[in-house]
């Protein structure tokens, strides 16, 4: 019994459907508000660096988007050009406003309806909108979304912890003398992205183990 072989172009087709479906998806969200102004410099420096290390990963696709002034929250196209990211973000400067976090749920929301997005980073320092409207948002969001807070605020502490168990994802804080810490944090979520919990768990790191703790 003879069997038909698909033609060349099928066999590519069907290739690079497969490699789109293996791709992860990684958004990355930040608060542009001038109240992160005294941390900027540093955290664009240590971000542009988990960009190069999540393309070293392979498989990973990333979108930047941020929020700023009172109106303005923008997102950048879906590339693995960690070298684009990171110069898109070096251009970004803070501007006083109220924070936008519902604006980034809805955001990931739409993006995720189109394509799967496998994690949403946001790192932040306040919270200016109605707690239950952002849960109402976060509520089968279906993406995990962790939340790296910077500074002590108990109020932003609470709800943060909140939306990420509404997503089941993360909430983690750091203070100005532990970049280095977010920085772990930062690429354990790119791992996970790309492999999910049993590619973070063979990662054997402090911060893949902090991750695994709440993500369990």
């Amino acid at each position: 019994m003879t069997q038909t072989l698909p033609s060349s172009s099928a066999r590519v087709g069907e290739f690079l459907k497969k490699m789109q479906t293996a791709r992860g998806r990684l958004m990355f969200a930040l608060d542009a508000t001038m109240s992160r102004e005294w941390a900027w410099d540093a955290s664009v420096k240590l971000q542009a660096d988990m960009f190069a290390e999540a393309a070293k990963l392979g498989g990973l696709e990333m979108q930047l988007v941020w929020y700023r002034g009172l109106d303005e929250c923008k997102a950048s196209h879906w590339t693995i050009d960690a070298r684009a990211l990171a110069t898109a973000m070096s251009g970004i400067k803070c501007v006083a406003g109220l924070t936008q976090i519902g604006r980034l749920l809805t955001h990931a929301r739409r993006e995720h309806e189109r394509q799967k997005v496998n994690a949403v980073i946001f790192v932040g320092d306040a919270v200016e909108e109605k707690p239950h409207e952002l849960y109402d948002l976060a509520g089968g969001l279906g993406v995990p979304v962790f939340l790296f807070q910077e500074g002590n605020d108990a109020t932003v502490e609470k709800i943060f912890a909140q939306l990420a168990r509404l997503t089941n994802g993360a909430h983690l804080k750091f203070a100005p003398g532990s970049l280095h810490e977010l920085g772990e944090l930062l690429r354990a979520v790119a791992v996970f992205s790309v492999g999910g919990t049993a590619a973070l768990a063979d990662l054997r790191t402090n911060a893949a183990h902090k991750l695994l703790g709440q993500l369990k």
